[in-house]
């Protein structure tokens, strides 16, 4: 008997990623050779890569400086990071609609410290985190002990009446 082939895509990327519109900026060579900044928000990002549309053409290959805005985490110290890293286009591609961002543009980090990759990490997983909670209609717990028990309701009274 013949097996079903999966229409399902495979999954290459080997760290988990996360929907998140962070400000950041990147620098690079355009195709004129002109250097480019351009000034955008993320549209994800994972502790490899990020993906941002792009008002510029930044032809695939070619390495850029990123500096992405972090937020910070619940319970940790400071107000935010600034990730600055180097990173290589992978992608660069016109978008569906003509905008003011005209191209879908995907990095990977290429020089990236196993501190900054940690950070990122833990960001996308708080971030992955609260993504869940908010589909699941939970709130997070607070202390250890648990959420607090109900309080206990009265049982409603049935009215009974005279026929």
């Amino acid at each position: 008997m013949p097996q079903k082939r999966s229409t399902r895509k495979r999954e290459r990327r080997g760290t988990a990623r996360a929907d998140a519109r962070l400000s950041m900026r990147l620098q690079g060579a355009r195709t004129d050779g002109d250097v480019t900044q351009v000034v955008t928000e993320s549209q994800n990002i994972s502790s490899s890569g990020v993906y941002c549309l792009s008002s510029h053409y930044l032809a695939p290959l070619s390495k850029v400086d990123l500096a992405i805005v972090l937020p910070r985490l619940p319970g940790g110290r400071g107000t935010k990071d600034i990730i600055n890293c180097e990173g290589i286009v992978v992608r660069c591609e016109a978008g569906p609609r003509r905008s003011e961002h005209a191209y879908q543009l995907a990095c990977m980090f290429t020089e990236l410290d196993a501190t900054r990759r940690r950070r990122l990490e833990e960001f996308v997983t708080w971030r992955n985190l609260q993504s869940l909670r908010a589909a699941t209609g939970s709130a997070p717990r607070r202390g250890a002990a648990g959420p607090r028990p109900r309080a206990k309701r009265p049982a409603a009274r049935r009215r009974e009446t005279a026929h």
